[in-house]
């Protein structure tokens, strides 16, 4: 087997470690941005723990029909980067989406979550949701409110008590 038909293959079996192994995974089109917007685009995403990258599109058709994911095939056309997120599943959606935002040349495709193709109406809704310390402040605000009814209502009771013995 030549070297170059070897190297392939290993780039292929990256691709599709990477695509099983992810929990998020977004396909964007940068067509357009300059060279310091992609930039600050991976610094964004490096600082999120997010792997950016761009592979050829043959190699990333073939990886993911691999996965089990060949929904993703049809939106692996032209220049696309893929985002992958191994922790955190809204963190790429969330950064590509706000990116895409200011920087209109920055195209959301199509993405995977959670083993799911998903597509972009999906990958943009899941960037729209909270960070998960935000729902855990939610999901507490919520559970302490009876607590906070109770002690206001007992309160209220007591102070009636005193009025009345008074």
């Amino acid at each position: 087997m030549s070297k170059v038909l070897e190297a392939k293959q290993a780039v292929v079996e990256e691709i599709s470690g990477k695509l099983k192994s992810a929990v998020s995974v977004v396909v964007v089109d940068y067509r357009g941005l300059n060279v310091s917007q992609v930039t600050e685009l991976r610094k964004q995403l490096r600082e999120a723990g997010i792997d950016f990258k761009v592979y050829k599109n043959s190699m990333s058709r073939r990886a993911a029909e691999i996965a089990g994911l060949e929904g993703l095939n049809e939106h692996l056309t032209g220049p696309n980067a893929i985002a992958f997120s191994t922790e955190d599943v809204v963190a790429p959606a969330k950064i590509l989406n706000d990116f895409a935002k200011k920087n209109e040349k920055l195209e959301i495709k199509a993405g995977v979550i959670e083993g799911a193709i998903a597509t972009v109406e999906d990958v943009k809704a899941l960037a729209e949701l909270p960070s998960r310390e935000g729902l855990l402040s939610m999901l507490l605000s919520v559970l302490q409110a009876p607590m906070r009814n109770f002690a206001l209502a007992t309160k209220a009771v007591a102070e009636q008590k005193e009025e009345q013995g008074a």
